[in-house]
Parts: structure tokens; C-alpha cells; sequence
């Protein structure tokens, strides 16, 4: 067996339901989970009837880096949406489509990094567990920069020794934010381009929940925007991953795509040749239609900021919870520990939410997700409107 499968830690759900282990809640009220970010709000009907309607595809092998039509679509999409020009993105050397950025986000790193030299991924802390898991399998070690509340939960590289930035293959970047929300501005993202030339490495851009804000006029920048206003045409050294999941509530059509530096993309294609991992030919079809269309975004984020408002009114008395800058989480500081927090709020209230200490790890010596949680908004208005009134309930008697 691969020896570097022992590093692998348990995955926060794991260690969710080790925490939760014996506890019969006191309440007869049904469960709400807020602890997983997997959304529920209804897929657009015209995009799952592209899907069935093209099942007869599914008799054909597809190619690795999907049709033609899927490419352009996706190519339109970043142009349209990050203020490219249209010949900025090439669909036949910078577009593949994959299965869903979890799994493209953990290959990219085992298709990058060159093993020799003690390789450093650096990474977001608390972060999307993928990417430390992509580290220890391409042979590299991963290094935790912290988000906290003294720097509104944004990344502080100047912090990052110049040994780390001189050792460092691969930066992952997630904006906006997993679990906190917080978008990168676009000057952070340009300086990160000077960093990433004069170091010699390559930023992944998780920009998965890009889509879900809440300010019509100002949409979060994407790391491509930050390099085409720099001059940086060929979007070298940058790759940006996104997802269908969040933006069209898709999660289980497992359709994202990659894009940015031909270069890179050439090197990630010849890996997943092998890798086989081809897009299957009726999601390529449903990916184009929910691509092609903004109204079904439009109307997602007008529901997210409609049980924002809600829930921010009833917990705001009792936590210290702000709208976040984007995305579906709550990340919010805890009146005791994050991990007893969550296993009482679920014994008295029958509502799970995820301690932050669960997605975080030790580094410069503290855990940047303790005495937080996070609450995925992605039931119903209803349901997430009970929850919230739970929560309250559950502080008012601590």
C-alpha cells in the first residue's frame, strides 16, 4: 500500500460523527443539518432535461477534454464573467472540463509537483480538506497559512517565511472562502501573480463559490481577471477551478471545469489521459445549457441572501454573525469551545453544525478554526430559519 495513505486524516464528517456518538437529542423536533455544504435548493428543470434527453449519448466513449462545444461554452462564460477579452481564452489549449472540482483539485497536485526537493503546497487554514490530502499523495508537504478574525479572514502571505515561498510548487487559493466567506481582493491576487513568477510556482485558484454573493454590482474577481489586468494574457502560472455544484445546484452531476495557463493545461491533460477520468457525454450536454444561462444563478443567489437576512435578524442578538462576502457559510465565533458547542446544540436542539477545529490544523501555534462552526445556509428558507431559531434558543440558556 502507498505508505503516505497513513498521513490522510479522518475527514471532518468523520470526526463530526465520532463527536455526535451516543447522543439521542432531547428534542422531538426533526434534525436539521447545517453542517454539510451540499445544496438544496431545486436544479434548474431545463438543464436536468437536457440530461435525460441526451441519455442515448451515454453509448459513446467521450474524450478527455470533453467536445468542443462544452469547451467554447466554457470559454464564452469566463470571458463574459471575468471581464476577458474574447480571444482570451483558448477552448482547444486552456478548457478541460472535469468531474467535479474536488476530484480535479486533488489530481492537479499529483500532476504538478515534482517529488525532489522536499516540495511545499502551501495552503489556507482552516481549509477544503482536499488540499492537504492532495499534498501528502504527490509527495509534498503541505504548509498552512492562517485566516483569522485580526485580518478578516483574509490570507496574510506576508506573513509566509521566504523559505516556505522559495520551496513552494503549488499555492492553493480559495475565494471566496471556504468555511469564512471572505473574497481575496484583486490587488492580493495580482501580488500573488509577482510572487508566483519570481518564486517559480503555479496558483490554483478554488473559485467554487464565485457565483454566490450578494452585491449585484460587484461580483468577486477571479484570479484570471486579476492576471488579464496585469498585462498577464496567457494567464501564466495561473489555473482557476469551478464547479457547477454551488452555482446550478448540481453537486451530484459531478461537473466543474479548469482553465488559465496552456502550458499547465497541456502537462494536466497528458495526466488525465491516463487517469481516465473523462466527462460522460450526456453531462457534457446538461453542463452546456446550465453554462449558457444566468437567470437560474440570478435566482439562487436572491434565495441565499433571503435566509441570510433571516438568519442574520434572529442569531445577531445572541452570536456575533455578519453576512459574509460571498458563499452559503456562516463562520462565526463560539461562546465555549467550538467542538462542545456542537455536540450540545445537537443533544438540546437536534441541529448539526460543523466545529472549526474540524477543518483547521495547528500552525504558528494555534488552530485558526477553534471556538468557531460553521452552518451551511443550504436547506429551505424554513427549515434554516427554524435552525436559526434553535441556535438561539440553545445560547440563550448557556
Amino acid at each position: 500500500m502507498n505508505p503516505d495513505l497513513n498521513r490522510l486524516q479522518p475527514y471532518p464528517f468523520e470526526k463530526l460523527a465520532d463527536l455526535k456518538k451516543g447522543i439521542t437529542p432531547h428534542s422531538d423536533n426533526a434534525h436539521i443539518a447545517l453542517s454539510i455544504g451540499e445544496p438544496k435548493h431545486q436544479p434548474p428543470g431545463f438543464v436536468l432535461d437536457k440530461l435525460t434527453s441526451s441519455l442515448a449519448t451515454a453509448g459513446q466513449y467521450p474524450l478527455t477534454k470533453g467536445s468542443l462545444e462544452l469547451r467554447k461554452t466554457i470559454a464564452n462564460w469566463l470571458v463574459s464573467r471575468f471581464k476577458l477579452d474574447q480571444n482570451d481564452i483558448n477552448p482547444e489549449t486552456q478548457v478541460i472540463p472535469v468531474n467535479g472540482t474536488r476530484e480535479a483539485l486533488f489530481a492537479f497536485a499529483q500532476a504538478i509537483i515534482d517529488r525532489n526537493n522536499n516540495p511545499h503546497i502551501l495552503m489556507p487554514n482552516p481549509f477544503y480538506q482536499i488540499y492537504e490530502g492532495a499534498a501528502f499523495l504527490a509527495g509534498a508537504t503541505p504548509v498552512f497559512y492562517n485566516t483569522t478574525k485580526d485580518t478578516a479572514y483574509l490570507p496574510d502571505f506576508e506573513a509566509v517565511p521566504e523559505s516556505d515561498w522559495k520551496r513552494c510548487q503549488l499555492l492553493y487559493i480559495c475565494t471566496p472562502g471556504n468555511p469564512t466567506g471572505a473574497i481575496i481582493p484583486k490587488q492580493q491576487l495580482k501580488a500573488l501573480i509577482e510572487k508566483a513568477e519570481q518564486y517559480d510556482f503555479i496558483i490554483a485558484s478554488d473559485e467554487c463559490y464565485s457565483e454566490i454573493y450578494f452585491d449585484e454590482n460587484n461580483p468577486p474577481p477571479g484570479l484570471l481577471e486579476a492576471a488579464k489586468e496585469m498585462g498577464n494574457d496567457s494567464f501564466k502560472r495561473c489555473i482557476v477551478f469551478h464547479s457547477l455544484s454551488k452555482r446550478s445546484n448540481l453537486p451530484g452531476l459531478r461537473s466543474g471545469f479548469v482553465a488559465g495557463d496552456a502550458n499547465i493545461i497541456k502537462s494536466f491533460f497528458k495526466y488525465r489521459t491516463y487517469h481516465g477520468c473523462a466527462m460522460p457525454p450526456p453531462t457534457q450536454a446538461a453542463s452546456i445549457s446550465a453554462w449558457s444561462d444566468e437567470a437560474h444563478v440570478l435566482n439562487n443567489r436572491l434565495l441565499y441572501k433571503t435566509k441570510f437576512n433571516a438568519v442574520l435578524e434572529i442569531l445577531s442578538p445572541v452570536l456575533n454573525v455578519t453576512l459574509p462576502d460571498a458563499g452559503f457559510y456562516l463562520w462565526t465565533e463560539t461562546p465555549i469551545l467550538d467542538t462542545e458547542f456542537s455536540r450540545n446544540l445537537f443533544a438540546d436542539q437536534n441541529v448539526t453544525v460543523l466545529p472549526g477545529q474540524f477543518l483547521s490544523r495547528e500552525s504558528n501555534n494555534i488552530n485558526p478554526g477553534k471556538n468557531h462552526i460553521r452552518m451551511a445556509l443550504v436547506a429551505t428558507t424554513e427549515e434554516t430559519v427554524e435552525a436559526a431559531i434553535r441556535i438561539r434558543q440553545f445560547v440563550e440558556k448557556l
